[in-house]
This record gives structure tokens, sequence and C-alpha cells, in this order.
């Protein structure tokens, strides 16, 4: 436990005395004032370690009296296991698309009362009227603004506001070095057609997110799955052992800052050796970082292109799930592959329109902004915490879920061999929608997980709804 962060070291060591009955069920703990104090610690390690056992289920915070131990039907959900470090082949992912796209069709062949696979959250946790009225306000100022061409990689008020906004992932950008995109999934694919040709091997994270593995079969080039921890991230081990048996790795790509689907984050001395490695072997580093401004916690994660300084990372990013899923404004530093991310950009889909920039750069540039994402933040904590709960409660023995500290989804480990479209489907019959783990990698390992978002408030229908998920699991796991 030396190794862990403090907060989760407070955390066991409250753990610890719940388990042997030192503290038992509807026990006060100690307030975080006396946490301080008896431990010596700061007062946001001692939130975090009450807000971690809270999300474990082993606390309920009751307004204005603190936190008391929780009276508990089941044990919490147990971890996702570490991977096993093996090696597939590379290999294009001929039919990758086909099924992941028959899966998405069946998805929306009906109407669905409770949608556990969208990859944003609710509308109602959005500044909708803040965006409204700096859009407005762009409107009056600029009334020819629908008449006038769009700047040439962005509008300057708007990638300012981007370069300010990552010092705080210790990212030092010139405004001018920002291309802002079509969202994450454009970045994504400019920065691949820079630095990779039609059947140059590209190595990811595994299991991944799903359209990674659509862009690169779109392009022709072939995917190299990387064993990837639930804590921990990408394993540099095995990247290591696949750059001593192929040649040909042109890039790696990965979401270092709450990986979709794990929910992991590296830590800050794998994020510097993965640059060094890479730097060291002149492979491109591509980061996706739409997540990590959901990351719980008082210090903002650091990025990747933090400890570039060769240019030979390029930063990927998105407001579509921490700020306007409606606006996909997205954006692109990409280093020594600026000026043909530039040419690619240009040639591909022309610059991006005004009026969502420029209502984004007024609204960022604010207070409001991290009012808005502090209030984010710890609703998702909650809702994640409500789930997990539930699907302890609820779900047959044997099933596992990762713990993300941040974001908007649970990866959750079905018992036995019980297989996650045959969940989606039954799932679907029932007016229920969820993301099957096959989705995520072109092999089967993942056959027996489901990606569930949480970004929904939680309420007795979702509650119902998780219920009847267990019912589908528990049939589907009793048959022969």
């Amino acid at each position: 436990m030396e190794s862990a962060p403090l907060y989760r070291q407070l955390a066991q060591h409250y753990l610890h005395a719940i388990e042997t009955g030192v503290l038992k069920p509807g026990d006060r703990v100690p307030s975080v004032r006396t946490l301080m104090e008896l431990h010596g610690v700061s007062l946001s390690t001692a939130l975090q370690a009450c807000r971690q056992m809270e999300s474990d289920g082993l606390l309920e915070a009751r307004p204005r009296s603190g936190y008391f131990v929780r009276h508990r039907r089941h044990k919490p959900l147990a971890p996702i296991e570490e991977p096993v470090a093996t090696l597939p082949d590379p290999a294009q992912y001929v039919g990758i698309h086909e099924r992941i796209s028959a899966i998405t069709a069946r998805g929306h062949q009906q109407p669905v009362a409770v949608n556990f696979a969208g990859a944003c959250g609710a509308p109602a946790l959005y500044p909708a009227q803040g965006l409204r009225n700096a859009a407005a306000r762009a409107l009056r100022l600029h009334p020819q603004l629908f008449g006038s061409a769009a700047d040439s990689g962005g509008h300057p008020a708007f990638r300012a506001v981007l370069a300010r906004n990552a010092l705080l992932s210790r990212i030092t950008v010139a405004p001018e070095d920002i291309l802002v995109t079509h969202g994450c999934t454009e970045a994504l694919n400019l920065a691949l057609r820079a630095v990779a040709q039609p059947g140059d091997v590209i190595a990811v994270e595994s299991p991944t997110y799903y359209g990674l593995l659509q862009i690169l079969e779109s392009l022709g080039m072939r995917a190299l799955e990387i064993p990837s921890s639930p804590q921990t991230g990408i394993s540099l081990e095995a990247l290591e052992l696949a750059a001593q048996t192929y040649d040909n790795i042109r890039a790696v790509v990965v979401v270092p800052n709450l990986q979709n689907p794990l929910g992991s984050i590296m830590p800050d001395a794998n994020k510097a050796q993965l640059v060094a490695w890479c730097d060291a072997r002149a492979i491109a580093l591509i980061e996706d970082d739409c997540f990590s401004a959901l990351a719980e916690g008082d210090a903002p994660l650091a990025a990747l292109k933090a400890w570039d300084r060769s240019g030979g990372v390029i930063h990927c990013a998105s407001l579509h799930k921490i700020l306007a899923p409606g606006m996909r404004l997205g954006w692109i530093a990409a280093g020594k592959w600026q000026a043909r991310v530039e040419m690619l950009k240009y040639s591909q889909s022309r610059p991006n329109e005004l009026l969502a920039q420029m209502a984004a750069a007024e609204f960022m540039g604010s207070g409001a902004f991290e009012r808005h994402l502090r209030r984010l933040r710890e609703q998702l904590r909650s809702q994640r915490a409500q789930v997990a709960q539930a699907i302890a409660a609820e779900f047959p023995a044997g099933t596992r879920a990762s713990n993300p500290n941040g974001g908007l989804h649970l990866w959750v480990e079905l018992p036995g061999s019980v297989p996650s479209e045959a969940v989606f489907d039954q799932a679907m019959a029932a007016g229920i929608r969820v993301v099957p783990g096959v989705m995520f990698s072109n092999s089967n390992r993942f056959d027996h997980f489901l990606r569930l978002n949480c970004g929904t408030p939680f309420t007795l229908e979702i509650e119902r709804a998780l219920r009847t998920l267990a019912a589908v699991v528990a049939r589907l796991a009793d048959k022969p």
C-alpha cells in the first residue's frame, strides 16, 4: 500500500476497521477535520478518502451529519483483474466495422426506455443556457457572422482559450499551433493520416474504443492490441515486446487519462516512460485526451504532451464529454506534424463554422466553466457509485467491475462465460441498451464484458433497468 496514493492508503485503513468490526454498520466515521488531525493529511486527501469509500459502497453521506458506515447487503464488487501480457498478431480489422455497424443498427431498430450505451452525460448535466446566451451575444456583436468565411485553423479567441486551458494539463502550446477539428474523431483521423500509410501497424490499447478500430479499418491500417491494465493503462512491457517482434509500428494511440472503456489513469512515471520510449524509436505517440477534465481530485491530470520535447506527441481532444455534446468541437496540437495536419484538414473538411467556437470561447474563458466542471465531476461520482452499488446488489456472484477515479463509464465483467452480445440482444428486447464488450477488440477476449454509461442521474427507472439487466445476465449464466 505504500506506493498507493495517500487517500487510498487512508481509505484502506478504514476498510480494515470495517472488515474487522471495529466500525459497524450505522457507525459514524471521524469527520473530515478529525481525519486531518488524526492522520496529518490535507483537506483534499481526507475528502478524497471519504469519497472513495462512498464510491466503494462502504460509507454513505448524510446531510449536515457526516459519513456513516453503510448497511450493505453484498460485498463491494471485485475489481477487474490485471491482463495477461500476451501479444496477438497484427491483422487488418476485416469485419470489425461490419460487426460494430450490425450491433449499432440493432441498437437503433427500436426505441429504448433506458440507454446505458451513451458516450456522454445527460443533457441536464451540461450548461446549455450559458452556451445559448454566449451564442446569442456572439451573433449580436457579429451580425454578419453567417455571411463571413471561417477563420483558417479556428477562431482566434477559441484557440487562445484552449491554449490557456492546456496549461492546467502542463502543456505549453501557442494558440496558432492548435487546429480546431470536428470533434476528436476527426483529430484522430488527421493524426493517423499524417504519420502512417495503409498497411502500417498501429499499436492500440486492448480493450480500446471501438471507434478507433473503425477509423483504422477505414484507413487500411493494421491494429496491434497491447494488453492494458484497469489501473495503469497500456502495458509498457508488452509494448516493448511488440517492438521487438514487429519492426513496422508507426504509431501508438492511447487514452492515458480515464481510458475508454477501462477508466484507467496512467501514473505520471508511466507517461514519461511512454513518451521517452516512443521518442527513442521515432514512433509517433497519439494521445486521445477527451476525458481528463472529468477526473476526481483538485489537481488536473497531466497530459502525455507535458513530457514531449521533440514534437513527437500528437495531442487530440474535444468538448464532447465535458462541455457540449452537441457542438462537436475538437482540436489537435500535432507537434512536428502540424503543417501536414493543417494541409490534411484543409483538403478533407475545411475550417469549422465559427458560432460554436465563439460561444465556447466566451464560456470557457469565464469562471462558469470551472464551476460547471466541479458540478459535473461531483454528479458523475455520485451516479457511478449508485450504479456500482446496484450492480453489487443485483448481479450474479462473480460479477466484477472497474472502479474509475472519474469519468462516465463502468467496465463490467460478467460471471462465467456469459456472452455480451446475447446480453445486448435480450436487454434490447426489454427496452435497455448497453454496449457489449465484443465491440472493444477484434478478439473474443472481452466477449463477457459490458460498458455501462453512468451519465444519467440515478432514478427508480435506472434502478429497475439494472435489476432487469441483472436478471438477463443471471438467465444466461444458468444456461448449460
